[in-house]
C-alpha cells in the first residue's frame, strides 16, 4: 500500500506544507504527531513509525523540519521512507538549503514538486534532473499550442533528456571513502568497515554508453588475472544508480550505463575489511581532593609522513559540572564547548608521523556528583586530499560505441594514462582525471580519492614523556574530504 498524504512541519509542529494524496486520512490526523512524538522521547520510545489510532505517521527530521507521512492502512515502509529522503534530496537541489525559510519563500514550486514526486499515493518522478526541465524557478513565459509530457519521463533513458551537446566531452571521476572505526580500552578494533561511493560529473553530448571497470576480485577471478601483481579489492552491499545495466554486471562484473547530464553518484559500496586507525589517541583524566580535573590527550598520525590530514578536530568529553577551563596545546587551539560537555582541539594542518599534545583543567564544584559509569568516546575527525583506504582503483573507463550522436562532431583519440607506480592503501592520486574523447582507453591510477574517517577511543591509560611540549606534528582522526577539481 502506499501514503495518503505527506506534511511538511516546522519544529513546533504546526504544518507549513500538506498534500492529500488519497482522501482517506482526515488532515486534522497531523494535529497528534508532535504531542505523540513529544511524549515518546520523554519515555525513552522514539520509533520512526508513530500510530495514533489507525492511523500511521512515517517521519523523518531534516535541519528544523519534520517530513510526515499518514497512512491508513499497511504501507510498504521502505518505499515511504525512501520517497521522503528523496524528497529531501529534491528540495536540496533546488532551493540549495532545506528549511522553514526556503519553504515559505518557495511554496508554489513545493506544491508543484509534491504534485510531480508522487501521485494517488505512489512515488512517480523524483530525479531532480527531469524535474529540472518543467518545473523551474523562473518565471516561463505563456507558450500556445497542444501541451505534451517531457519526452524524458516517457523515455525508456528517462533520466537523460535527448539532444544533448558540448564543445568539449569531459567525464570527472570522484571516488570518496568513509572509514568507521570503533576502539576499545585495550586498543583493540572493535568495529571496522569501509563506506565507499564512486561519482561522477559527466559532460557528454548525445546518449553515451559509458564502461568503468574495477579492481574487483570476482571481476579478475572471472578473467583469470587474479595474483599477487595485481591488487584487488571485494565489494560488497554495492548499490547502483538506475542507469547501470545490472544484468550486464551481475554476469561479467562490467559496470556499463548510459549517464544522466551533469552530477551523480553512480554507485555506493561497502568493505568489510581491517584498518587501522589513521590517528591514534591516548588519553588520561585525573581529579584532585574534589575541587579540580586535569586531561591530557596525545594524538599520534598513523599515516604516511607525505600526507597531511587538514581540518583536525579532537572532541574529548569533560564533566557536566565542570567550569574554569584552562588549555594547553602543543598545537592548535581548544575551547570549551558548555552545551556539549566536550573540549574541541583543532588543528589547522597535522603531517603523518607526528603526535601532538593537550593538556586541559577543570575547576569542579564542593559538592561532589554521583559518578556515572563510563565515559563517553573521544572523536575524531579529519580530513587527507588524495588518500585512499581501500586500495580501489579504477582501471578501465571508456565509451562502449566510438560514434558521436551527432553529425559532424570530432572524435580524437587521447594516450593512455598511467599513474607512476602508485600502490598499496596509502599513497597520493594522479590529478583528476579529465576524459577528453570518446574512445575507450585504460588507465591503472586510483583517478579522485576522498575519504571520510570516524574514529571512536576509550579511555586508557598511556604513558607521556616527561616533557610533553617537545613532540612534533601528528595526525588525527575523522575524514572528510571533498573532489578537487581541474582540467587536463
Amino acid at each position: 500500500m502506499s501514503a495518503s498524504a505527506v506534511f511538511i512541519l516546522d519544529v513546533k509542529g504546526k504544518p507549513l506544507i500538506s498534500r492529500n494524496y488519497k482522501g482517506d486520512v482526515a488532515m486534522s490526523e497531523i494535529d497528534h504527531f508532535m504531542p505523540l512524538l513529544m511524549q515518546r522521547e520523554e519515555e525513552g520510545a522514539l520509533a520512526p513509525l508513530l500510530s495514533h489510532g489507525r492511523v500511521h505517521f512515517l517521519w523523518i527530521k531534516h535541519s528544523n523540519l519534520y517530513l510526515v507521512a499518514t497512512t491508513l492502512k499497511n504501507a510498504n515502509a521502505s518505499m515511504v521512507y525512501s520517497f521522503l529522503y528523496k524528497t529531501v534530496e529534491v528540495f536540496c537541489e533546488y532551493f540549495k538549503e532545506l528549511e522553514e525559510e526556503s519553504i515559505r519563500d518557495n511554496f508554489v514550486i513545493v506544491y508543484e514538486l509534491l504534485d510531480e514526486l508522487m501521485d494517488f499515493g505512489f512515488p512517480q518522478t523524483t530525479d531532480s534532473k527531469i524535474l529540472q526541465e518543467y518545473i523551474t524557478q523562473q518565471g516561463n513565459k505563456l507558450e500556445t499550442g497542444k501541451s505534451r509530457v517531457p519526452p524524458t519521463v516517457t523515455n525508456a533513458v528517462s533520466w537523460r533528456s535527448e539532444g544533448i551537446k558540448y564543445k568539449k566531452n569531459e567525464v570527472f571521476i570522484d571516488v570518496i571513502e568513509s572509514v568507521n572505526l570503533l576502539v576499545n580500552a585495550n586498543g583493540s578494533v572493535l568495529l571496522s568497515e569501509i563506506v565507499g561511493t564512486i561519482k561522477l560529473k559527466v559532460f557528454l553530448s548525445g546518449m553515451p554508453e559509458l564502461r568503468l571497470g574495477l579492481n574487483d576480485r570476482v571481476l579478475f577471478e572471472l578473467t583469470g588475472l587474479s595474483g599477487s601483481k595485481n591488487k584487488s579489492v571485494e565489494l560488497e552491499d554495492v548499490k547502483f544508480h538506475q542507469c547501470v545495466r545490472l544484468s550486464r554486471f551481475d554476469n561479467d562484473r562490467t559496470i556499463s550505463f548510459i549517464p544522466p547530464d551533469g552530477d551523480f553518484e553512480l554507485m555506493s559500496y561497502r568493505l568489510s575489511t581491517q584498518v587501522k586507525p589513521l590517528i591514534w589517541i591516548e588519553s588520561v583524566i585525573e581529579k584532585f581532593s574534589h575541587s579540580r580535573v586535569e586531561i591530557m590527550v596525545k594524538a599520534k598520525g598513523q599515516f604516511k609522513k607525505q600526507s597531511v590530514a587538514n581540518g583536525v578536530e579532537i572532541s574529548v568529553p569533560v564533566p557536566s559540572d565542570a567550569d574554569s577551563p584552562r588549555f594547553k596545546t602543543s598545537v592548535g587551539s581548544a575551547k570549551y564547548v558548555p552545551e556539549k560537555n566536550v573540549v574541541i582541539w583543532s588543528i589547522k594542518s597535522f603531517p603523518g608521523g607526528k603526535e601532538y599534545l593537550m593538556r586541559a583543567h577543570f575547576g569542579l564544584p564542593s559538592v561532589e556528583k554521583e559518578e556515572v559509569d563510563g565515559r563517553p568516546p573521544i572523536g575524531v575527525k579529519f580530513e587527507i586530499p588524495y588518500f585512499t583506504v581501500s586500495g580501489i582503483q579504477v582501471r578501465e573507463a571508456g565509451r562502449e560505441v566510438p560514434l558521436c550522436a551527432f553529425s559532424g562532431f570530432p572524435v580524437s583519440p587521447v594516450p593512455c594514462l598511467k599513474s607512476p607506480g602508485i600502490t598499496g592503501v596509502s599513497h597520493h592520486a594522479s590529478p583528476p582525471l579529465s576524459f577528453l574523447s570518446w574512445t575507450t582507453f585504460s588507465l591503472f591510477m586510483p583517478c579522485h580519492f576522498l575519504i571520510t574517517l570516524c574514529h571512536i577511543f576509550p579511555w586508557p591509560k598511556p604513558s607521556f614523556p616527561s616533557d610533553p611540549w617537545h613532540l612534533a606534528p601528528t595526525s588525527l582522526g575523522h575524514l572528510i574530504l571533498f573532489p578537487f577539481r581541474s582540467v587536463t
